[in-house]
């Protein structure tokens, strides 16, 4: 039975578009497309209980009564990956305080290796969605969770295209308040790390690369 701090975003528009993605043919450009795409569906849905204030704005013809998102939410993509769903976020909400938060995975242990962190300082009233494609071990998102909430981040989610069980159960161990919002839970972990049946490497494939590893880490 799944967790109730994970949702699963079954619309037939997100389910159709994570049907592409799969698909090893599906060329680069396209496949880019469709991450931000999903970045916008999987936002509406996780800032789906973002709070409201009452004001009012003057309309060409009267006063009206409207409500007001408060405070700015912070979205906080892992790079490198977590920029393909960066575009359709701000789509939904578009001034959205952004951070930065670089990441990469180590081939050997698999562990995650941060490099770069660029957070606001006032995160403590703010909710923060964390974005990356993939939570497959749950090493980086555990990470990045880490980093945020050292900074003050209470209200935290994260936000994916694809989970894994193991990469759930990493990150809700660490952080059990955080909520998790994925387009599919798939069945497992291979001996690599990578997320069965997943997608591949999304990183990769939105970029057209071959590795995620920097350059300065690489082994000469």
């Amino acid at each position: 039975m799944l967790d109730s701090r994970v949702s699963v975003v079954g619309h037939p528009a997100v389910q159709d578009r994570l049907a592409r993605l799969r698909d090893k043919a599906t060329p680069t450009p396209v496949f880019r497309a469709l991450v931000e795409e999903l970045g916008l569906f999987l936002a509406y849905e996780a800032t789906r209980g973002l709070a409201l204030y009452a004001s009012t704005v003057e309309t060409p013809v009267a006063v009206a009564n409207v409500q007001r998102i408060a405070p700015r939410p912070v979205v906080a993509p892992i790079l490198r990956a977590g920029l393909g769903l960066l575009p359709g976020f701000l789509d939904v909400i578009d001034d959205a305080s952004v951070a930065h938060l670089g990441l990469y995975r180590d081939p050997e242990t698999l562990a995650a290796i941060p490099y770069y962190a660029n957070l606001p300082d006032d995160l403590a009233e703010r909710d923060v969605f964390v974005v990356d494609p993939m939570l497959a071990t749950g090493h980086s998102g555990t990470a990045a969770l880490t980093m945020l909430a050292g900074r003050g981040a209470r209200n935290m989610t994260f936000v994916c295209i694809i989970a894994a069980p193991a990469g759930i159960a990493t990150v809700l161990a660490a952080h059990p308040s955080v909520r998790i919002v994925t387009g599919a839970v798939d069945e497992r972990l291979n001996d690599h790390g990578y997320i069965v049946p997943g997608l591949g490497d999304a990183g990769d494939r939105m970029f057209g690369s071959s590795s995620s590893v920097p350059v300065s880490a690489r082994a000469t």
